[in-house]
């Protein structure tokens, strides 16, 4: 399967390269990437200084040409009913999005030993992970250190490993 991702905006060449190798080893699929596109018109809200996420993953469906399509964003997002997100896919669909933007915040180093860096890059790679998994038609999972489950806090982000628990690998079998 090829997964094909797109940078909205400016994207660093060590979070793309996180990405692809993420997907890589929890998936198996081959990775391509496409030039930056801009954020497109019309989707981001001035009264709360966010994009709205169902319209960027609009335009990344319609932008893409793998069998699964990704779009990362440095910018800040929200859903409908949610005050932000951290990535957005839905179950079974062909695309999803992730936005780094929270991702860089509340950094617990002190607890992992980890550097600033490297926290925010784990978490990246997780998001990318669940969002994907969701495209492949994973729902939030029940086990909370599993990538698949719920996260609405980068310290759940943060608890929870980079790979699928044997009840969602076996769904994917």
């Amino acid at each position: 399967m090829l997964v094909e991702i797109i940078p909205l905006g400016s994207i660093e060449a060590a979070i793309k390269r996180e990405v692809s190798s993420a997907l890589r080893n929890v998936y198996g699929v081959d990775v391509s990437f496409q030039e930056a596109k801009q954020m497109p018109q019309g989707l981001y809200e001035n009264s709360r200084g966010q994009y709205r996420a169902e319209g960027l993953l609009e335009f990344t469906a319609q932008k893409g040409r793998g069998e699964k399509i990704v779009a990362i964003t440095n910018d800040d997002m929200y859903y409908t009913g949610r005050n932000y997100v951290f990535g957005l896919a839905y179950l079974g669909g062909n695309a999803c999005i992730i936005s780094t933007y929270r991702l860089k915040k509340q950094t617990q180093r002190e607890f992992s030993g980890k550097t600033e860096q490297e926290v925010f890059i784990g978490r990246v790679r997780k998001e990318v992970i669940h969002e994907v998994g969701h495209t492949l038609g994973l729902e939030h999972c029940s086990n909370n250190r599993c990538v698949m489950s719920f996260s609405p806090t980068v310290l759940d982000v943060d608890r929870k490993e980079e790979y699928l628990c044997g009840a969602c690998r076996r769904e994917l079998d």
